[in-house]
C-alpha cells in the first residue's frame, strides 16, 4: 500500500474512485448507506476542499484508490450541521470553543473492506493529523460501529463525550496528542 498526502487541487481529480470506496465502505452494516449517500458524499467534496485547512490522504494499491481520508480546520463558531450540536451540548461551550474549535476536524476515513486490518485505516488517519503541531485533532463518530470505536481507541484516541446510555449516538474522540484528552470525562 502507497498513502499519500494530496493537496485539495489534486483530490477532486479522483472524485469517482472516492465515491466507490465511500460506497463500499459504508454499504456493510452497521452503516448501511445506500448509493444516494454516497452520491452526497461526492457532491459535496468540491465545497469540502474549500475549507480552511483542508488536508486529504490517499492509499493505492497500486493504481486503485483503496482508501481516503479527509480533514479540515474546525471553524468558530463551532458548525451546527451534521452530530456537530450534539457534540457541543455534550461539551458544553466553554470546552467545545477551547477544545475543538481551531483543531484538525478529521471528517472522513474510508477503506474498502478487501484491505482492511492492513494498516491502511491507520496510516490515514497519520498522514491528515501529522501536520497538527499542537496536537488538537479530533473526530465525531458513531457508536454502532465497535469495530471503528476499537479501531481509534487502538491508536490512542480518547472517547470524550459519551452520548446514551444505550451506547448509540456520536462521540467526539481527541487525537493521542490533544491537550485536553486528560481531561474528558470516562465513561461510567
Amino acid at each position: 500500500m502507497d498513502i499519500r498526502a494530496v493537496p485539495a487541487d489534486a483530490f477532486l481529480p479522483y472524485s469517482a474512485a472516492l465515491r466507490a470506496v465511500y460506497a463500499d465502505a459504508f454499504r456493510p452494516p452497521p452503516w448501511n448507506e445506500d448509493g444516494a449517500r454516497a452520491d452526497a458524499f461526492a457532491a459535496r467534496l468540491a465545497s469540502d476542499v474549500r475549507r480552511p485547512g483542508f488536508t486529504a490522504a490517499l492509499a493505492f494499491d497500486g493504481p486503485s484508490v483503496v482508501g481516503f481520508a479527509t480533514a479540515w480546520t474546525t471553524p468558530t463558531p463551532f458548525p451546527a450541521d451534521g452530530c456537530h450540536p450534539e457534540a457541543a451540548v455534550a461539551l458544553g461551550r466553554s470546552r467545545t470553543e477551547e477544545w475543538l474549535c481551531g483543531g484538525r476536524e478529521i471528517d472522513e476515513i474510508a477503506v474498502r473492506p478487501a484491505v482492511r486490518g492492513a494498516g491502511v485505516g491507520g496510516g490515514l488517519l497519520e498522514a491528515v493529523t501529522a501536520g497538527v503541531s499542537d496536537g488538537r485533532a479530533w473526530l465525531l463518530t458513531s457508536l454502532r460501529s465497535v469495530r471503528t470505536v476499537s479501531f481509534y481507541r487502538h491508536r490512542g484516541w480518547t472517547q470524550a463525550t459519551h452520548p446514551s446510555p444505550d451506547g448509540h449516538g456520536a462521540a467526539v474522540f481527541l487525537g493521542p496528542r490533544h491537550p485536553a484528552r486528560t481531561l474528558a470525562a470516562r465513561s461510567l
